[in-house]
């Protein structure tokens, strides 16, 4: 059989396998799809434990709308066409949470907000979490995370977030509070919260007990102001399934429980080869598409091997985690001096070294191969190569799973009764 995956934005890769080999696909759950504006329509008009989006903007002295960086497949320009001839009306600009990434490029100021670019480009700004002087400190959570964010957030009396919710590594979930931490935080901030990363319990799906989204939920305690949430939630086609608004968190829980049903897949068994495919925009650099080895893991069996297909077009993209993984000659290593230190971007380091110490890591990119080979992960140039030669290694008898949207897809292994 062919089997075509996505490489890139538009572009695809394909493999030729034999019918005797045993062969599976794992993708987000199926979901109806609605009419995705009338969807918005609804949420807005009927806000979770929150005033309605007119009587919150009635009042307004200065908005800041947060929104997604290039990196997130957030349908801010569906959202903006819906409240936009409100929001206009009032004095507001719109920051990109970038977090620690880069600022976007003309091309992915478009993705980010399409038609409305031209029109709000004066008003926007873009976070930069290394100047420290374009911070403001607002407190000190319980864990001991200093929380500084742009000094935009000081000058608003008023938020309005956009975001989407899916499963986050480490975070357990995207969207929320993570527009605030990190997304509009200071460089140490983000430090700060994500050193917590290091331990078993920050993962996808796991909101109690992870420390990660516990710091950022006790963090955010520090922005007094009034909050407008905006939270979409996505099928596997990109297309809006859900969207829920009002209260930052109550808007946040309620969405969860939507992305649940999209990208929680149920799996019989783990395969000894998994393809994990990342698509756009998560394909951006190694350091976006590293969800997909982390996903990957749940339905990879000991010692099998982890192929992922993502064109990292920016290349590796985190300077820190590289430099780690570079700088030792074993997974086991690499753990060890994340031990003795934590810089900001260990954590990555980390989720992979924990999978190189068990299983193989096997790269289908972009990235030049002496620069990921590095890193751990054997190169390849193409996904026939590599299936072939990972059936040469496991045998005629292995099994392969295609997890097919490995960046948000969470594999969960049935239980036997």
């Amino acid at each position: 059989m062919q089997i075509d995956v996505p490489y890139g934005r538009e572009g695809s890769m394909s493999a030729v396998i034999g019918d005797d080999i045993q062969v599976s696909f794992l993708e987000a759950n199926d979901v109806e799809i609605k009419n995705e504006e009338q969807t918005i329509i609804d949420a807005i008009a009927a806000p979770i434990n929150s005033k309605n989006f007119k009587d919150f903007l009635a009042d307004a002295r200065q908005v800041l709308v947060i929104v997604n960086d290039a990196t997130r497949p957030t349908p801010t320009p569906k959202v903006l066409e819906v409240i936009f001839n409100d929001l206009k009306k009032t004095q507001y600009n719109v920051i990109i949470a970038t977090g620690v990434h880069r600022a976007p490029t003309e091309e992915e100021y478009l993705q980010i907000l399409g038609p409305y670019y031209e029109q709000i480009k004066d008003r926007i700004i873009v976070h930069d979490a290394h100047k420290k002087e374009d911070q403001v400190f607002l407190g000190t959570s319980s864990n001991g995370t200093d929380m500084y964010v742009n000094k935009a957030a000081a000058a608003a009396d008023k938020f309005i977030i956009i975001s989407s919710v899916e499963p986050h590594y480490f975070a357990g979930y995207t969207g929320g509070r993570k527009s605030f931490l990190p997304g509009i935080a200071g460089y140490d901030t983000i430090e700060q919260n994500h050193k917590l990363a290091l331990v078993p319990e920050a993962c996808a799906l796991s909101l109690k007990g992870n420390p990660v989204h516990e710091d950022m939920m006790d963090a955010i305690k520090t922005v007094k102001q009034e909050i407008f949430s905006i939270m979409t939630v996505l099928d596997k086609h990109h297309k809006v399934y859900a969207t829920c608004t009002g209260h930052i968190h109550d808007s946040f829980y309620a969405a969860i429980e939507k992305a649940n049903e999209v990208f929680a897949a149920p799996l019989k068994e783990k395969a000894d080869i998994v393809v994990s495919v990342v698509k756009f925009p998560q394909d951006i650099n190694l350091y976006q598409a590293q969800k997909g080895i982390d996903n990957a893991k749940l339905a990879l069996k000991e010692n099998g091997i982890m192929i992922l297909v993502a064109k990292c077009r920016d290349g590796i993209g985190g300077k820190a985690f590289a430099d780690l993984l570079g700088s030792c000659d074993t997974p086991r290593q690499a753990l060890d001096k994340i031990e003795q230190g934590y810089v900001l971007g260990y954590h990555k380091a980390a989720k992979m070294a924990e999978i190189g110490v068990w299983a193989q890591m096997w790269g289908v990119t972009d990235v030049a191969p002496d620069v990921i080979s590095k890193l751990f992960i054997t190169p390849f140039s193409d996904l026939q190569t590599a299936v072939d030669k990972a059936l040469e290694e496991k045998g005629k008898n292995a099994s392969i799973l295609f997890l097919m949207d490995g960046g948000l897809t969470v594999p969960m292994v049935r239980k036997s009764i």
